[in-house]
């Protein structure tokens, strides 16, 4: 008996069932990532530096929560390289190239769930942040409005480790490279200071961090302050990243399965 191949659509939500079981699996690490870390580094850098950065918590926590939005997240894309590298050392890839689907839906699936996890610290974090007094200028649309925009700024940061996890050998140089990148950028950022309060030169550094260019977009969206010129900024910045590599990411899987 002959049975049809599962299209694209349905192989992606079969994989994305698939990562949710593995998720669901480990929840204890799961509450770890979304809900301990996140709100014990906020409860840190608010009440540690909220006083001497801005002269009180309150008022850096209108700045700072935005940005601590993507300080949370960002780190969380490793996840999808060392997963997807995790597979194809244990072989698991070997054995779903020989079957009927469309193969670029085993990173397309688990990256998307993957989305569930930014989407879950994101609002942790934020209603977090509101018990502390953050107060979102721009309303619950600019709130969000913001969140989503992070959520996507993740997804497409997500596919530099997903390819990184394609090229490399050990899910732990998937973990080591991409913390040697990650940090440097998520702290030469605006996410904890404004950099016109920085020397001009790092102040152009740091602005041209894409970065930093997310963050002044989830800032703008949730106090209501964004230019259509941030928007598109953001926004831009993010499909650069998706254009750029999802498809070298897919391109080197397929290469490297063949």
């Amino acid at each position: 008996m002959n049975l049809a191949s599962p299209n694209a659509v349905t192989a992606v939500r079969i994989f994305v069932w698939r990562t949710w079981k593995h998720t669901s699996n480990n929840l204890f690490a799961y509450g770890m990532d979304v809900v301990l870390a996140p709100v014990l580094t906020l409860l840190i850098f608010t009440y540690l530096f909220g006083g001497a950065i801005a002269g009180s918590t309150t008022a850096y926590l209108q700045y700072f929560l935005p940005g601590f939005l993507l300080l949370t997240i960002l780190p969380m894309t490793v996840y999808s390289g060392t997963t997807l590298c995790q597979d194809i050392v244990k072989g698991v890839y070997n054995r779903f190239r020989t079957m009927p689907f469309w193969q670029p839906a085993t990173m397309i699936g688990s990256v998307l769930m993957d989305g569930l996890r930014y989407m879950s610290a994101a609002l942790v974090s934020f209603g977090v942040g509101m018990l502390l007094g953050f107060r979102p200028e721009g309303g619950a649309i600019g709130a969000i409005m913001a969140l989503l925009f992070i959520v996507c700024f993740a997804f497409s940061v997500s596919w530099i480790f997903s390819m990184m996890g394609v090229l490399v050998k050990k899910p732990e140089t998937v973990s080591g490279t991409s913390m040697m990148l990650m940090y440097p950028l998520l702290f030469a950022s605006n996410i904890l200071v404004d950099s016109d309060t920085m020397p001009g030169w790092m102040g152009v550094i740091v602005e041209l961090n894409p970065i930093s260019v997310a963050a002044t977009t989830a800032r703008g969206l949730m106090h209501g302050t964004a230019s259509t010129g941030d928007i598109a900024a953001g926004v831009g910045v993010c499909l650069l990243l998706l254009l750029l590599f999802m498809p070298l990411t897919i391109y080197f899987y397929m290469k490297k399965v063949k």
